[in-house]
């Protein structure tokens, strides 16, 4: 049983945020919504004459779609002149960004295939738009543009593992989960206001847990007294025990919550260079992708990857693995260096056709992690696998469950380097901070490529954004927005930021914001620990003036990164303490 008892109304202006760990049954609801599943009881009411548009996880096209043809197809059966037709789908070719109508569309990258089925779906002036993880496969311009878009249609309902996207969209947030009596914990407001609510409930819920196992311990002890129930007053209250005691199992049971344990085991190397690009240069199909990019990666060195599909992200990540060599400039890798990767193509790693007990041990029933051997299916269980599935094929499993596969054999690894490639693409949220906190205690380096801001944020020490055939590297991912911003924006006489003199203070963090305070301190720590790294390689490397001058770069990016986080610190502490009036 995935749900039950379970009610949702949706009305006009709704944004509509779902969230719920994965097998909770988010996608069934959506196909319940959307009219293609029936559920098992219960009613699915539509007011007359609501149009839907439903985009699923998955987008397929067949060999003869376009672009202009998808967006035709979507526009069949609606009461539109030609003229409006056609106009429709010219308006939605710019908004989404098509400039080549008659592209294929089954030969689009996964980011435009998903930004062509919700252009598609848009094009139909919706009612209620239902959207299931829109933002997997789109790149950060996608995901920007799918925030503004969404408000076109009337009422929104998507599943998301994004939260700064919820965040941006969502007026209502929804977790499905069993932990709750109704199945499920609704809150009006952003992901934030959400999970402040949520703290709050779970709180109470605790205190509801604690009174109710003492009430059961004084009733449980009474009928030990061994009470004659001939009086009506005795059996009613043997009969309210037996209640009690059947209310504290349903609150213990909903309280007990799993979330799988992400350990990457790091070696003992003390190399200070594990890695090093000098110079190099890239070119695909006749196009650019970046040339002349710089990149040194050490122990503690943690580098997102940024840039617009097709920007070379994954090509870098594979030069650096030396799976592709560079068409200029050169690597030069560590003796003996150990390179752990996550490949974005789920189908890479996996046989769909093996079971999952022999995926993650393929000649005998245990693993070795850390050099000590550990019962396969006891193993699974540490990722959320139940006993049932060990011999269940892994094409069988949703995509949050081949991920949390992945992420276990990977982790029975040893990696001096961590190379992933969106690896949060199905993973539900519990999850996310749990690698989140993993990659912060890896003491290894890692290269990450990720549409997840806020794990951007949380995790990167340095940024290396990429587009437009160049490749430069950044204190973080704000500077990195700020610094495209500026140079797509039109030259115009820079206008002075209005300030209000009178701000409204917030008497408490936001959820996002607490996790951010909470990791100040050791985020502060490791980025002046960078300083003194690049200050002492500018004084081993003050004869060599190509080495001197990338350390200078990379000192002069530390330096900033350390400036921006006390900055946020400051914020942040003037938020906490009222100061901002």
């Amino acid at each position: 049983m995935l749900f039950e008892d379970l009610s949702l109304t949706v009305s006009e202006g709704d944004r509509v945020g779902v969230i719920g760990p994965n097998g909770s049954g988010k996608t069934v609801l959506l196909e319940i919504l959307a009219g293609n599943e029936q559920p098992d009881a219960g009613a699915r009411a539509l007011r007359k004459q609501t149009r839907l548009a439903y985009v699923p996880q998955q987008t397929a096209f067949d060999r003869d779609d376009t672009v202009v043809s998808v967006l035709a197809a979507a526009l069949n059966g609606l009461p539109l002149e030609d003229k409006e037709r056609a106009g429709r789908i010219e308006e939605m070719l710019g908004r989404a960004g098509f400039e080549t109508p008659g592209a294929a569309a089954h030969s689009l990258s996964g980011g435009w295939k998903k930004r062509l089925a919700i252009a598609a779906a848009l094009a139909t002036g919706p009612d209620v738009l239902l959207l299931d993880e829109p933002t997997n496969h789109l790149d950060l311009d996608g995901i920007l543009w799918l925030e503004r878009a969404i408000g076109l249609a009337n009422a929104c309902i998507v599943v998301s593992h994004d939260r700064y996207f919820l965040e941006n969209v969502a007026n209502r947030m929804v977790e499905v989960n069993a932990r709750y009596p109704q199945q499920t914990f609704q809150v009006k407001g952003n992901y934030s206001e959400f999970l402040e609510r949520r703290e709050e409930f779970l709180e109470a819920q605790t205190k509801q847990q604690e009174a109710l196992a003492t009430k059961v311990r004084r009733e449980v002890e009474w009928l030990r007294r061994g009470p004659k129930a001939r009086t009506g007053k005795s059996r009613a209250r043997v009969d309210s025990a037996g209640r009690l005691i059947e209310e504290l199992s349903a609150v213990t049971a909903r309280s007990r919550t799993a979330t799988a344990r992400i350990d990457f085991a790091a070696s003992d190397r003390q190399t200070k260079r594990l890695i090093e690009a000098e110079g190099i240069a890239k070119s695909l199909g006749g196009r650019t992708l970046f040339r002349d990019l710089h990149v040194t990666i050490s122990p503690g060195v943690r580098i997102g990857l940024v840039g617009p599909n097709g920007s070379g992200k994954t090509t870098l990540l594979k030069i650096l693995e030396g799976k592709l060599e560079p068409d200029g400039g050169s690597i030069r890798r560590a003796d003996g260096l150990k390179i752990v990767s996550f490949a974005q193509d789920r189908a890479e790693h996996l046989d769909p056709e093996v079971t999952l007990r022999r995926t993650l041990s393929p000649d005998s029933d245990s693993v070795i992690y850390r050099d000590r051997p550990i019962h396969v299916a006891g193993w699974a269980k540490q990722f959320l696998f139940r006993e049932e599935q060990m011999d269940t094929p892994v094409g069988r499993f949703s995509g949050g469950e081949r991920a949390r596969l992945i992420i276990a054999r990977l982790i029975l690894q040893t990696a001096d380097v961590l190379l992933l490639d969106e690896p949060t693409n199905d993973l539900d949220i519990p999850t996310l901070e749990v690698l989140e906190d993993s990659l912060l205690d890896f003491p290894g380096a890692v290269v990450l490529v990720t549409h997840d801001r806020y794990l951007l944020d949380r995790v990167s020490t340095v940024v290396i954004g990429l587009g437009g055939g160049q490749g430069g590297m950044f204190a973080d991912y704000s500077q990195w927005e700020g610094w495209r911003s500026e140079q797509s924006a039109p030259k115009a006489v820079p206008k002075q930021r209005q300030v209000s003199p009178v701000q409204t203070a917030k008497r408490k963090l936001s959820y996002l914001e607490q996790r951010e305070w909470d990791a100040m301190e050791s985020n502060i720590l490791a980025a002046e620990e960078a300083v003194a790294a690049w200050q002492h390689q500018i004084q081993e490397n003050s004869s060599d003036a190509k080495r001197l001058h990338e350390a200078y770069e990379s000192l002069q990016l530390a330096q900033v990164r350390v400036e921006n986080l006390y900055a946020r610190w400051a914020e942040l502490e003037a938020k906490l303490s009222g100061s901002i009036e």
